[in-house]
């Protein structure tokens, strides 16, 4: 247990603590993807407009979205805001307003790219049946839609839960700094933890992301072709 630096786990409540920050991860994320999953379906569907205008506008947004890198845009909102706006954003709540902002324009091209995927002639043969527009959608396109659009929206639901353990930069105590808490402070005493703290770290995110991930490939072999 030394050897492995195992035994930091089971010193004072230090098992709890981490399972503790686990939570913490897992609710940032969580709501990051619940805020998201709306913003992105209209984001989505404005990026389909035939509106020139927002369709470049919306194009800059993921572009933004896709070259800035997550830790920028968390120090931009944490410590820009406070002094740009003079507003005291909480960490959590700047960790939330990153990913929602992320997670918007990741799912927002996922959703263009499932409507877009839909043949043409299944617009123009729905409508030649007397279909309204509306009934286009809910009947014809938006199940397809749907379909499609699932495997990779839960691929960047992991990916979501994996990213936030860069919110500790900003000072959330989630797994991963409750890991680096115990780790420094076992240093002396436990010359190993670095070992056991890390594997432990490893091994919670597997157990929440792989059963995501492998949910996702299922679908997407199931769903994928048709």
């Amino acid at each position: 247990m030394e050897l492995l630096g195992l035994d930091v786990l089971f010193m004072g409540s230090n098992a709890m603590r981490l399972l503790g920050g686990l939570w913490v991860a897992a609710r940032i994320s969580l709501l990051s993807i619940l805020i998201s999953i709306p913003l992105g379906l209209l984001f989505g569907v404005l990026m389909t407009s035939k509106n020139v205008v927002i369709r470049a506008l919306c194009r800059f947004y993921l572009e933004v979205v896709r070259i800035m890198p997550q830790l920028v845009l968390l120090f931009i909102v944490f410590f820009g805001a406070t002094r740009a706006l003079g507003v005291n954003i909480s960490a959590e709540l700047s960790s939330i307003i990153v990913f929602v902002f992320w997670g918007t324009g990741e799912l927002g091209d996922l959703v263009r790219g499932a409507l877009t995927s839909i043949p043409k002639h299944q617009y123009e043969s729905a409508e030649a049946l007397g279909m309204s527009k509306k009934q286009v959608y809910l009947r014809i396109i938006i199940p397809q839609a749907i379909r499609r659009l699932i495997p990779n929206s839960i691929s960047l639901a992991t990916r979501m839960v994996k990213t936030t353990s860069l919110v500790l930069m900003i000072g959330v105590v989630e797994m991963m700094k409750v890991g680096q808490q115990i780790i420094e402070a076992t240093r002396m005493t436990s010359p190993n933890a670095v070992f056991g703290v890390y594997g432990t770290i490893l091994l919670l995110y597997f157990i929440i992301c792989w059963p995501i991930s492998m949910l996702a490939g299922r679908l997407e072999k199931k769903w994928g072709t048709n």
